[in-house]
C-alpha cells in the first residue's frame, strides 16, 4: 500500500509535528504534499527520508491547485490519501475523488466549539466541511472530545474513528545532565524556579495569564516557547509588569541541536509546566510534560480530561485566573525539592506506536469498505 498525506502547511505546529512523528512509525511508504508554506517541518520530513512536494497553492480560491493535486495523485498511483487541516481536507478530498483513489481518510486536529484552526465556525465553513467529508471514507478524531464535536457538528458517528495523538516518551525522559547543560546554555542558575509554557502565541492560549502569574512571583522565571501574532503584546505586557528580565521568549522550538532548545530540552530545564488554554483539541505539550516528570497545571486539555484522574496524578486542573495560578506556583516554589515524578499511565496511553497501529486499522477499514471499482468523477 502507498499513502499520500496532504496537509495545508508545514510550518511549526502541533498537527505538522504530529504528522512527522507519525510517519516515523508508519509501516507503509508515505509521501507528503503541502498546499502552502513548506517550512521547518518540511525540512525535517525530508531529513527523515520522506518525499515532500510543495503544491504552491496561492490562496483559498486557487482552484487550479485541485488539478495539480489530481495529477500528482494519479502519477503517484496512491492507494489511499490522508488529509490534515481544514483547507487540505476540503481540497484533498475533492482531488482524491477526481483522481479515482480507492480510499480517503481525514484527521481532524483542531476542531473547537466555536472555531476550527482559528477561523470562526460559520455556516459556510461548516457546509463546505460536511459536504466534502462525505467524499471520504472515514474521519479521524484525535481525542474523544473532538469525536463528540464532530458528531455534534453533523458528521455521522459511524464515519468517525478515534486515533489519539501520540508521543515518543523516550525523547522526554528526564536526564539531570541534559537539565544542567540546557540551564547553563540559557544562563539559568541551578536553584532558580523556572516555569515552562509551549504553544502558538495566539489569544486562545491565554499566555497573558501565565505572564501575569510569573510576574507576580519575584525570583521565578518563565521560558515561553512558540511564536505567533501575540508575541509583541506579550513582550510589552512583561515589560509593563517589570518582569522582562525574568520572562524569556524563545520563539519556535528547534530540534535540540542548535542554539534554540527543542521541547524535550526545554522541559528538562523547567520545574513546572503550565497550559492555560481556553480550548484545545488534544493538548500534546501537557502530555510531553508529564513524560518529562513535571507537575502540570492545565486549563482545557482533552488529552488529560478524557482519562480517569488516576492516569495523570501529576496534573492539576485550573480555572485560568492569574491569582489562582500565582498561588499554585508559589506553593511549588516553597515545596521541598524532590526528584521528577515517574511518567504516569497517561504517557503510555498516548504512545506513538499505539497511535500508528490504530491508524493502520483505520486504513484497513477504509480500503476494505470502499468499493474496489470506484471510478473518478467525470
Amino acid at each position: 500500500m502507498r499513502a499520500l498525506h496532504v496537509i495545508t502547511g508545514l510550518g511549526v505546529g502541533g498537527a505538522e509535528q504530529q504528522l512527522r512523528l507519525l510517519l516515523r512509525h508508519m509501516p507503509v511508504p508515505c509521501d507528503v504534499v503541502t498546499l502552502t508554506n513548506p517550512g521547518a517541518v518540511a525540512a525535517g520530513l525530508r531529513a527523515d527520508g520522506v518525499r515532500v512536494v510543495h503544491l504552491g497553492m496561492g490562496g483559498n480560491r486557487d482552484l487550479s491547485a485541485v488539478g495539480r493535486l489530481v495529477r500528482l495523485i494519479r502519477d503517484g498511483r496512491y492507494d489511499l490519501v490522508h488529509t490534515h487541516l481544514y483547507r487540505a481536507c476540503v481540497y484533498g478530498r475533492i482531488a482524491a475523488r477526481l483522481a479515482g483513489v480507492r480510499a480517503t481518510v481525514a484527521t481532524e486536529h483542531s476542531l473547537g466549539r466555536d472555531e476550527i484552526e482559528g477561523r470562526p465556525l460559520t455556516r459556510g465553513v461548516r457546509a463546505l466541511y460536511l459536504g466534502t467529508e462525505r467524499l471520504g471514507s472515514a474521519t479521524v478524531a484525535v481525542s474523544p472530545t473532538v469525536a463528540g464535536r464532530l458528531r455534534d457538528w453533523g458528521v455521522p458517528a459511524d464515519r468517525i474513528r478515534l486515533v489519539p495523538n501520540g508521543i515518543d516518551a523516550d525523547r522526554f525522559r528526564f536526564e539531570p545532565e541534559r537539565r544542567a547543560a540546557v540551564r547553563a546554555a540559557l544562563g539559568l542558575p541551578d536553584g532558580v524556579f523556572v516555569v515552562g509554557g509551549v504553544g502558538r502565541l495566539v489569544p486562545g492560549k491565554r499566555f497573558d495569564v501565565l505572564v501575569r502569574a510569573v510576574a507576580a512571583l519575584p525570583g521565578a522565571r518563565l521560558l515561553l516557547a512558540g511564536d505567533g501574532p501575540e508575541a509583541g503584546r506579550l513582550r510589552a505586557l512583561a515589560g509593563r509588569l517589570g518582569a522582562a528580565n525574568r520572562i524569556r521568549f524563545l520563539g519556535e522550538c528547534g530540534d535540540g541541536r542548535g542554539p534554540v532548545p527543542g521541547v524535550p530540552e526545554l522541559l528538562s530545564a523547567v520545574d513546572a509546566f503550565v497550559s492555560v488554554s481556553r480550548e484545545e483539541s488534544f493538548g500534546l505539550a501537557a502530555v510531553e510534560a508529564l513524560a518529562a516528570g513535571l507537575p502540570v497545571l492545565h486549563g482545557a486539555c482533552p488529552a488529560i480530561d478524557d482519562l480517569p484522574t488516576a492516569h495523570a496524578p501529576g496534573a492539576t486542573r485550573i480555572t485560568g485566573c492569574p491569582d489562582e495560578l500565582t498561588a499554585l506556583l508559589r506553593r511549588r516554589i516553597h515545596a521541598p525539592s524532590c526528584d521528577r515524578l515517574p511518567p504516569p499511565r497517561a504517557v503510555g496511553h498516548y504512545d506513538i506506536r499505539r497511535s500508528s497501529t490504530r491508524l493502520m486499522d483505520v486504513y484497513a477499514y477504509a480500503l476494505d469498505t470502499v468499493p474496489p471499482n470506484r471510478r473518478a468523477l467525470p
